[in-house]
């Protein structure tokens, strides 16, 4: 690929980038911590953590996985309310169970690239984030998906080779902002998970959940109370391209 072929002389523009940021942070005071971790600011390309929109749509989004105790359990929810959701999936598993990842596409759903390690993608070589989102990229097209792919950085984090990456390849950062996961308090019960998310969502809202591993009962548990409050509220749910398009 072009990406490959040009990657010395990429790796050699990354060395004076990656000072020349480094100088800028450290005189600003603004902080390498706060750049990695901001859900709404990156050095290179477009980055959604939720859609500015008056209408009252939502997405649900799935982190992690493919696996075997959590996907059939999600899909059978979503069929039976009717919701379209998008699955961020990580590589590895998906070459672990790629009929989990073929179930998702014939379902419907969304799927976007997770990378295929799920390290994180802070202090990696551009050789390392084209390999990590390409050879995912690869296993999400054998599901039979054939919309767009999106990406979202594990835990969240980036700072310089992933976005600029994803810029060059005209390609979508996705984050959230409604996490109930994230909360001790309130991931210890499928109630307490339903009423933060629908306390929290707003037009535009992308929820991340992680409902995929054999300790994620009550996130599974929240789904079906969680889909019922919002619509009551007058909510409807989109996939994250159709949020985009909003």
């Amino acid at each position: 690929m072009l990406f490959r072929r040009h990657l010395s002389r990429r790796a050699r523009r990354w060395t004076i980038c990656l000072a020349m940021v480094l100088v800028v942070l450290l005189g600003s005071g603004f902080g390498l911590f706060r750049v990695v971790n901001s859900r709404t600011f990156q050095f290179f390309g477009g980055l959604t953590d939720r859609v500015d929109t008056t209408s009252k749509v939502v997405a649900l989004t799935f982190d992690d996985g493919p696996d075997p105790v959590g996907v059939q359990p999600v899909l059978d929810v979503l069929a039976d309310k009717g919701v379209p959701a998008t699955f961020f999936l990580i590589g590895q598993e998906l070459e672990r169970h790629p009929e989990l990842g073929v179930a998702i596409a014939k379902a419907g759903h969304e799927i976007g690239n997770h990378t295929y390690s799920h390290q994180r993608m802070v202090f990696v070589t551009p050789g390392t984030v084209a390999g990590e989102i390409e050879r995912t990229d690869e296993l999400i097209r054998n599901t039979g998906y054939t919309g767009e792919i999106t990406v979202r950085p594990p835990n969240g984090k980036k700072l310089l080779t992933l976005p600029y990456y994803l810029h060059e390849h005209d390609r979508k950062t996705i984050l959230w902002d409604v996490e109930p996961n994230s909360y001790p308090e309130v991931d210890s019960s499928a109630a307490a998970i339903a009423d933060y998310t629908v306390a929290r969502v707003r037009p535009g809202s992308i929820v991340l959940l992680h409902a995929m591993y054999g300790g994620r009962q009550q996130t599974r548990d929240a789904i079906v109370p969680m889909i019922d409050k919002l619509r009551t509220g007058g909510y409807r749910f989109v996939t994250i391209s159709q949020l985009l398009r909003e």
